[in-house]
């Protein structure tokens, strides 16, 4: 199944890849700039930088990632991340997001 593209916050859209009731994987794609706004979920959280670069914040730590890097964010933590070069995060969730469907 393909998913729609969606716009989010600007300069950022997001796609569905796959889901089913356990798991969702998603593909986030980001202008250079463009800013997911600080927010928390009750979801864990795995993000994996296919392309650019972004600086994250989660809770009180930053981390600035590359292609090839992943970070793991665990359920209810605040986090967020500013795009400094144009790229793509692979995002899987647990639970699904039923937010996004």
């Amino acid at each position: 199944m393909r998913y729609p593209v969606v716009p989010t916050d600007p300069g950022v859209t997001r796609q569905v890849l796959a889901e089913n009731p356990d798991l969702m994987v998603v593909a986030f794609r980001f202008h250079d700039g463009a800013e997911g706004k600080l927010h928390n979920h009750p979801h864990a959280q795995a993000t994996y930088v296919e392309a650019g670069r972004f600086t994250f914040t989660v809770g009180d730590v930053t981390h600035d990632l590359g292609p090839g890097d992943s970070i793991v964010i665990p359920s209810g933590v605040r986090h967020g991340c500013v795009c400094t070069a144009a790229g793509t995060l692979i995002d899987s969730f647990t639970p699904r997001r039923d937010d996004f469907l």
